[in-house]
């Protein structure tokens, strides 16, 4: 191949490849996709996963019990300024997704996994620290639940299913 020919084909090749991973970094920065659903783990590209036992996030409720069809607040704490979040009620029994969320703080938007607003996400990639939310249990028994929030500080770092303390479920309303 010609010479004159290399620059201009290395140029468009290097655009490309450029164009497509900005692309897929600014997809994230307006939440998680719906592939994380799931088991809730970032889909950047080389994101490390740090243990759970060293996050600066604590998940907690000032309920240990409610009654189907309760309204529950969760409170999320850190320590230390993250981008990005993913958070869900999960029954303890299966660990299946369960409930809605009733209230999200700015900065935040609701996903659709398996039910309208059975998940929270971030909205935007603006520094978060302390989040409150309200998680509405089913009117029907679904048993206890636990919450679970996955973390994201930066693009590379993260912590996922940090999780709260079991809420109990009691009898029904």
């Amino acid at each position: 191949m010609e010479d004159g020919r290399r620059a201009p084909i290395a140029i468009v090749g290097w655009t490309c490849m450029t164009l497509c991973l900005v692309s897929y970094a600014a997809a994230f920065s307006h939440g998680a996709s719906l592939s994380a659903c799931t088991d809730m783990m970032p889909r950047h590209l080389r994101a490390q996963l740090h243990s759970p036992s060293n996050n600066y996030v604590t998940l907690h409720t000032n309920m240990s019990f409610y009654f189907p069809g309760d309204k529950v607040p969760v409170t999320v704490r850190s320590t230390r300024d993250f981008m990005g979040f993913l958070l869900q009620a999960r029954k303890v029994s299966n660990d299946e997704i369960a409930g809605t969320f009733v209230f999200i703080p700015p900065g935040s938007k609701l996903l659709t996994c398996f039910e309208d607003g059975d998940t929270v996400t971030h909205s935007d990639k603006s520094l978060k620290r302390n989040l409150s939310f309200v998680w509405k249990a089913p009117d029907q028994p679904i048993g206890d639940i636990k919450f679970f929030i996955s973390v994201v500080q930066s693009y590379f770092v993260y912590w996922a299913k940090i999780e709260s303390a079991i809420v109990a479920q009691r009898g029904q309303n």
